[in-house]
């Protein structure tokens, strides 16, 4: 990790925004981080691997675990796929992808279910073969709504359903700068 500062003068409308590496971020990270509500609306965060086909995201989870009740009563969850700690060179600038998401149940029937079961097992191997002959593990599916995509210091990106970049973000926090891409 860098110990670098930042510059008081520091001016982000002058710096020059990096290319988004949505697809690479992702595909570095073997888990995702959500975010779930309980019904007194309570946040709760919690972390699982992932499965991907297309653009929409799948986990297999306890039906016992706190954030599956919840995943179960309220479809809105926040994803956030994160740049590793060891390699990040600012953490105050961590390269991350936080996606509003929908989610459902997929019943073991659904092909979506086959094929999110095979990449699991590609993924993180014989251990989810063990999971999903549980009871009590059941599966998700994941829609992305809308997100944004942050990848340094005055680099950050409005991000679409398709996980494309709509637009560049820029300005003070809470300010809704954008330039059109």
């Amino acid at each position: 990790m860098s110990t670098d500062t930042i510059n008081p003068n520091f001016d982000q409308h002058k710096v020059k925004p990096k290319a988004p590496k949505i697809e690479e971020l992702i595909n570095e990270c073997k888990s995702v981080m959500m975010a779930t509500i309980s019904e007194d609306g309570t946040p709760l965060v919690s972390t699982a691997p992932y499965s991907r086909v297309g653009n929409e995201f799948q986990i297999l989870v306890s039906f016992m675990a706190k954030h599956t009740k919840n995943l179960r009563d309220r479809k809105q969850v926040s994803f956030m796929f994160v740049e590793d700690e060891s390699v990040s060179k600012q953490l105050y600038a961590r390269h991350r992808l936080t996606l509003d998401t929908q989610a459902e149940l997929i019943e073991k029937e659904n092909p979506l279910y086959e094929k999110a079961i095979a990449d699991l097992r590609e993924r993180h191997g014989k251990v989810v073969e063990i999971l999903d002959n549980l009871e009590d593990f059941i599966m998700f599916n994941f829609k992305p709504v809308k997100g944004s995509y942050v990848n340094g210091f005055g680099s950050a990106y409005f991000i679409d359903e398709n996980l494309q970049v709509m637009e560049h973000r820029h300005g003070a926090h809470g300010q809704h700068n954008v330039d059109k891409k």
